[in-house]
Formats: structure tokens, sequence, C-alpha cells
């Protein structure tokens, strides 16, 4: 530690003695409601901390689930609160959800779905690489079968496995060039067969 957080800690210690004596003195004849709520104010403080350290997970599961057309030839995905659209795909039964990414060229799996789907990743060859927000990654390729979209049968999808986890598996221009066309309309991602 340096001078300055010494100074700090020193600061924090003399204000924590000074509101803790204040706090003895003038409860003294009654510590045990003194200590009961120095709890429930303590739970209250973690209780926050938690909500705001896991705000970004809690609204990830707030995201508007995709709508398709009851033709299945449109597709219309809306933009999540976080300004991204997401379509879940089901492989082999397994529905995985992934971030539409117009500029991802390939189908990127996070460690997380890899598990999920089975893929043994210290099995995997990693013979390329790419590059990512949080840097370069390397990957190996898969090939995804039984792949569906709301029981629209998809065929085989190229897919790639990184050695550093993403969080979330993208979905890239690989997949969206099986549409006709793909275009922002408003807030909706909107994919036409």
């Amino acid at each position: 530690m340096d001078g300055d957080q010494l100074a700090r800690m020193a600061y924090l210690l003399v204000l924590l003695v000074a509101v803790g004596g204040w706090l003895v003195i003038e409860h003294r004849r009654r510590m045990g409601a003194m200590l009961r709520q120095i709890a429930a104010w303590g739970l209250i403080f973690l209780g926050l901390v938690a909500v705001y350290g896991l705000w970004n997970d809690i609204r990830t599961d707030l995201v508007p689930s995709q709508s398709i057309a009851t033709d299945g030839q449109r597709i219309e995905l809306p933009r999540g609160r976080d300004g991204h659209y997401y379509m879940t795909l089901d492989i082999g039964a397994v529905p995985v959800r992934f971030m539409v990414d117009t500029g991802a060229s390939g189908v990127v799996l996070s460690n997380r779905d890899a598990e999920r789907l089975g893929i043994d990743r210290a099995r995997l060859i990693y013979t390329s690489q790419a590059r990512t927000a949080n840097g370069v990654i390397n990957t190996a390729q898969v090939t995804l079968r039984n792949v569906q979209l709301d029981g629209h049968e998809e065929g085989a999808l190229r897919a790639w496995v990184g050695d550093g986890d993403l969080g979330l598996s993208l979905l890239g221009m690989e997949f969206l060039r099986r549409f006709a066309r793909v275009e922002i309309a408003g807030d909706r991602l909107v994919l036409v067969r």
C-alpha cells in the first residue's frame, strides 16, 4: 500500500471507531436490539450488492423471445434491452441461445453451450484463430447436426469452438446467408427465406 491508501484506511478506521463508539454508548442498554438492526442493515446491503453484481445476468433473462411467422418464411427478432438480437436454435433437441452478430463471419459456440451439446473441448484440434472483442482466440471447427429453427429443419451447420470463453454463443453470417433478405426494421431484425 502507498501513503494515500494508508491515509484512507486510517481515516476509515477512525470513522468506524467513532460511529461504532457512538452506537455502543447510545444503545448500551439495548445491545441486542442494536445488533439485530446492524445485522438487518448488513443483509440489506449485501442483497443490494448481489443484485447489482447480477444485474446483467438478470437483464439477459428478460430479453424478448423470437417470433416466427406462421408460414416459416419470415422470422422477426425483437431487439433485446441490451440492444442486441437473439435467436434460439434447437441443435439435436438442445435449445441453444445465440446472439445474432452480423460482424462475425461464422457461428461460434460458448464453452457452456459446447459442453451442453456434448462436445469434448479437450479432444478438439485448434487449427485456426479468430479475433473477438476480447482478443485473439484459437478455434476448432465442429459440425452441428439436426439444427432446427422452431421446427424448421436447417440442415448441418459449421461452427467453431474457441479455447477462450465468449460467454455467449454467436450466430454470424455463415447462418444468416441462408436467408434471402436480412434487414433491420425499427426495433426488429427481420429474416426472410
